[in-house]
């Protein structure tokens, strides 16, 4: 596992940490859109995306003997803030059926346009995977 960073005198985050201290392998997952392994977006749905998505981070973490517990940082861009603040809910339904209760250090970052025209959301991570012997 990781430490979370929280300064004691600070309200503690919901569903993020304020950073992470970790040890291991480092695992630096390039952006990750909605679109399927063979390239081919299912839904334009921002939530459906944002699953698809995540599911991309798990499976190229796998490929790394790694799961998502071992996730220290994603960073999310999308498109609108509005529609993300608005399905909140579902979004966070979503992140915890992929990506269970881990909750790392994330930034979201409003932006003008993905290089897919279809992408709604694109989600960067970086993992530490424990040394043998060792917890991260």
């Amino acid at each position: 596992m990781h430490d979370r960073l929280n300064p004691n005198a600070w309200k503690a985050p919901v569903g993020y940490a304020n950073g992470v201290a970790a040890d291991g392998r480092l695992l630096f997952l390039g952006g990750q859109i909605g679109w399927n392994g063979e390239q081919i977006f299912e839904t334009d749905d921002f939530v459906g995306q944002v699953d698809q998505a995540l599911r991309n981070i798990a499976a190229i973490l796998a490929e790394a003997d790694a799961g998502p517990e071992h996730i220290v940082r994603l960073t999310w861009y999308v498109l609108d803030k509005r529609e993300y603040v608005a399905r909140l809910k579902q979004v966070g339904a979503a992140y915890r059926a992929v990506l269970g209760k881990n909750f790392p250090a994330m930034t979201l970052v409003e932006v003008a346009g993905l290089v897919e025209d279809r992408a709604k959301v694109e989600i960067e991570a970086t993992a530490v995977v424990p040394r043998a012997g060792g917890a991260a």
